[in-house]
């Protein structure tokens, strides 16, 4: 099986993992219903999500939320399979970090399509300072931005400085 299909079973992977632990969090916890998990550092806490990171955007008129939520990301994740396919003959990491972005970008998708905002549950805090909550298809996302993070501060240049 070649990197194309692996990473379309990454990804399907992905999302399946997201949408369960999701749908366990929306019909076991009532909203905004906290368990510890390590007490002071990290708890499951029920948080709906009607903007993007950090709440960008859940303001919005609900036409502007349509197109910024919905149709855009739609978009976005046809081109990201465009470049996903692209990248197959490049690094690898490259690859996965496609991969990772559009499971993220379609298991938040399918919330917005369903639900209307996106369930969120993952809550890191110390004392009262909380990192705001996130789930499974954020985590993809951001890994994959630390891995294109680090192509661009130390791959990239040692490639540009090696021609």
């Amino acid at each position: 099986m070649n990197r194309f299909w692996w990473c379309l079973v990454l990804i399907v992977f992905l999302i399946i993992i997201d949408q369960l632990t999701k749908g366990y969090v929306d019909s076991n916890f009532q909203l905004h219903e906290s368990v510890s998990v390590i007490d002071g550092f990290f708890n499951l806490t029920y948080v709906r999500n009607k903007g993007a990171a950090w709440g960008f955007g859940r303001m919005f008129d609900d036409n502007v939320r349509l197109v910024i939520f919905k149709v855009l990301p739609v978009i976005a994740v046809g081109f990201l399979f465009y470049l996903l396919y692209k990248s197959i003959k490049e690094a690898f990491y490259m690859t996965l970090s496609y991969a990772l972005i559009i499971a993220g970008a379609v298991g938040n998708l399918i919330d917005r399509i369903m639900l209307d905002f996106v369930v969120d549950f993952f809550d890191f805090y110390i004392g009262t300072s909380h990192w705001p909550a996130f789930n499974i298809a954020d985590s993809c996302i951001t890994v994959a931005a630390v891995i294109i993070g680090y192509d661009a501060l130390f791959i990239a240049p040692k490639k540009k400085k090696a021609k």
